[in-house]
C-alpha cells in the first residue's frame, strides 16, 4: 500500500500567495499548503463553495515540499479596473461587472510577485479518515478535471506532475524513489527538457508537523508558523500552522 504520493511542479511563473490586502500581492518562494490542497481538489473536481469536501481536503493529507529550484522573484506592475462597491451587485461575469456608467468604475493600481523558473516536488501522506486514497489523488493528477496551475490562472505548468506512488517507510526514501523514476522519464523525453532546472547542491525541505519520523536531524529542523492552512474557502480564510524546514547538502552524484 502507498504510502507517499509525489509529484513535480514546474512552469515559468509561479504565484504562491500570502497573507495580502490592498494593492501589494506579494508571493512566497515556495509552494503553499493551501496552493497544494487547491491543486489537488482541481484534479478532482472539487468546486470552491463545497465546503464539505474542501474541509475533508485540508484535515486529510499531510504535505512535504522540496525545493529543487527557487528561480527568481519578480514584481509586476498591474492595473485593475472593477465599479464601486454598491449593495445587491452580483455580477455573473467580468463582461456584466464592466457594464455601468463609465463614471461609475475605478481604476486600482497594484504591484503582484511572481516567481520565474522554480521546480518543486511535492509528496503527500493520508491522515487518518482520508476521503481520497494516494492512488485516487494520482489519477487525478494524470487526468484533473479541472486545469490545474500554479497558484494563479495566468501560471499554467509546463511540465504533467507525473505522480509516483511509494511504498518508502520514510520521506527522504520516497523522494530518491520518484527521483529515479523522473529521472528515465526525462531521459526519454531528451531534448524537450533541456531547459528544465537541475537541483542545486543545496536544496530547502518544508514538512507539516505530523510527519514521522522527520526527514532529518532533529537539531537541523528550524519550525516555523504558516498562515495557509485553509479555513474557509469561499471567504478566503486561513488558519496558522506549524511548519518544519531544513536545508538538505547534496553529496556525491545522486539525488539529495
Amino acid at each position: 500500500m502507498a504510502r507517499f504520493l509525489l509529484f513535480r511542479l514546474y512552469g515559468p511563473l509561479a504565484a504562491w500567495g500570502v497573507p495580502a490586502v490592498g494593492e501589494l500581492r506579494p508571493i512566497q518562494p515556495h509552494p503553499s499548503r493551501s496552493a497544494i490542497l487547491g491543486l489537488l481538489g482541481a484534479a478532482l473536481g472539487v468546486e470552491r463553495n463545497d465546503a464539505a469536501a474542501q474541509s475533508a481536503l485540508a484535515d486529510g493529507y499531510g504535505i512535504a515540499v522540496r525545493v529543487d529550484s527557487p528561480g527568481n522573484l519578480i514584481e509586476d506592475y498591474h492595473t485593475v479596473q472593477a465599479p464601486r462597491a454598491r449593495r445587491n451587485f452580483d455580477p455573473a461575469t467580468r463582461r456584466d461587472e464592466l457594464a455601468v456608467p463609465f463614471d461609475q468604475i475605478e481604476t486600482m493600481v497594484t504591484r503582484r510577485g511572481y516567481v520565474t523558473d522554480a521546480l518543486a516536488v511535492v509528496a503527500v501522506w493520508a491522515r487518518d479518515g482520508a476521503l481520497h486514497s494516494l492512488g485516487a489523488l494520482a489519477e487525478a493528477l494524470r487526468r484533473p478535471a479541472f486545469v490545474l496551475y500554479l497558484g494563479r490562472k495566468s501560471c499554467p505548468l509546463s511540465l504533467p506532475p507525473v505522480p509516483v506512488l511509494s511504498a518508502a517507510d520514510d520521506l527522504p526514501s520516497a523522494l530518491a524513489e520518484a527521483d529515479g523514476h523522473w529521472a528515465a522519464c526525462d531521459e526519454i523525453l531528451g531534448a524537450r527538457l533541456d531547459r528544465l532546472p537541475r537541483p542545486g547542491r543545496r536544496t530547502e525541505l518544508l514538512w507539516d508537523d505530523d510527519l514521522t519520523p522527520p526527514p532529518v536531524e532533529e537539531s537541523r529542523i528550524l519550525r516555523r508558523r504558516r498562515r495557509d492552512q485553509p479555513a474557509d474557502r469561499g471567504r478566503w480564510q486561513f488558519q496558522e500552522r506549524w511548519e518544519q524546514a531544513a536545508v538538505l547538502e547534496k553529496t556525491g552524484g545522486g539525488p539529495a
